[in-house]
């Protein structure tokens, strides 16, 4: 049966291209593999030795190196180059396989599940099917991924079709800390069919390497959209306003409550606290504490930034963050330098400026 065309002019041809095999070699011929080596020049008893140059000399192979990589097994391809552009990645080289070191972006996302979360992404994306995911083991494996390439088209008959199928394994290692993780890569099963017959193909390293270099480089690349998108909404998030409420317990002490996870509330605070007219003499984020002092030029700085003077005298103090009853609260105690409760008037007398200043939009610097 006539198959189905639109050209502009109908000849009766068939089109031939070359096959993946065949891409990898060197065009022309391959008589340099049987040539034989030409003996130096014999120079009589009694003469000099003429000086050779050496620029054209092909120097001796090393010991690592293949001597069969020589005619149609040498690939000529140049090779791949492992490409980490998300952010907080660069790759570390070993001496069985290539890795990916991811570290992490937002202390509040775990780096674990936001991998595995990027890998799933892209697999779905690129319509790969998932054999096996095992989340506790840090492995997702692939099915069968087809890549069908026609060599040789017929008007009459059937296409003949070079079938290219792999089966790649994603290994997800996290250090115990939590903040930095390996991605390494590994093909499992490769196949290759020419015209539905299987094809005896004897993968070398390198080869199995730029297989994994190029399916890596593209999980990478979507790992690096997703990871921008999301320092974006982190910067967006940044400029909003956070509201704060001032909690009087009727048998303790009164306390700020910031409607916002903890570490955004900790970057509004290094914003906030200069303006309020606090000066951040340090700070150690794992306790949540601040160290600030508070002096009499804080009224140059309330009339910067805020109509509200502070009722506060000048003196050293601290403020101590803690997480709220949710996710989205953190609680703020502000206490003098030997670590004690301010009085409830006090605290109640600061709260108005804080809160101004805390709920107020920026703009992206």
């Amino acid at each position: 049966m006539l198959k189905k065309v639109t050209p502009l002019f109908l000849v009766a041809a068939v089109a031939a291209c070359s096959s993946p095999l065949e891409r990898r070699q060197a065009n022309g011929g391959e008589d340099y593999v049987q040539a034989e080596q030409v003996p130096l020049l014999k120079i009589p008893e009694g003469l000099k030795t003429p000086p050779y140059n050496k620029e054209y000399q092909v120097p001796s192979i090393g010991p690592k190196a293949n001597p069969t990589l020589v005619g149609k097994n040498l690939d000529i391809r140049p090779p791949l180059q492992v490409l980490p552009m998300a952010e907080g990645t660069h790759v570390e080289e070993g001496s069985d396989n290539i890795k990916i070191v991811v570290e992490s972006i937002d202390n509040s996302v775990d780096l674990k599940q936001e991998i595995f979360t990027n890998i799933d992404g892209f697999l779905a994306k690129q319509s790969i099917p998932v054999r096996n995911r095992n989340f506790d083991k840090g492995s997702i494996e692939t099915d069968w991924i087809e890549s069908r390439e026609v060599i040789e088209s017929s008007m009459w008959g059937s296409d003949k079709v070079y079938l290219l199928r792999q089966r790649y394994r994603f290994d997800v290692e996290t250090r115990p800390h939590g903040r930095t993780a390996n991605i390494v890569i590994h093909l499992v099963e490769h196949e290759e069919f020419y015209d539905d017959k299987a094809q005896e193909v004897l993968l070398s390293g390198e080869d199995k390497q730029r297989y994994t270099i190029d399916m890596l480089n593209s999980a990478i690349a979507y790992m690096s959209i997703k990871r921008e998108q999301a320092i974006q909404a982190n910067r967006l998030k940044q400029t909003l306003g956070i509201n704060v409420d001032l909690v009087t317990p009727e048998d303790g002490v009164a306390y700020w409550s910031a409607k916002a996870p903890y570490k955004q509330v900790w970057d509004r605070l290094r914003i906030v606290l200069p303006e309020m007219g606090f000066e951040i003499s340090d700070m150690d984020s794992a306790k949540g504490l601040y160290f600030i002092k508070f002096s009499d030029n804080s009224g140059f700085w309330s009339s910067l930034w805020s109509d509200d003077k502070l009722s506060l005298k000048e003196g050293s103090y601290r403020l101590l963050l803690e997480d709220g009853d949710t996710p989205e609260e953190t609680k703020l105690f502000i206490r003098d330098a030997e670590d004690k409760p301010l009085d409830n008037d006090v605290i109640t007398g600061v709260y108005q400026s804080l809160s101004n200043l805390m709920k107020e939009e920026r703009k992206l610097r």
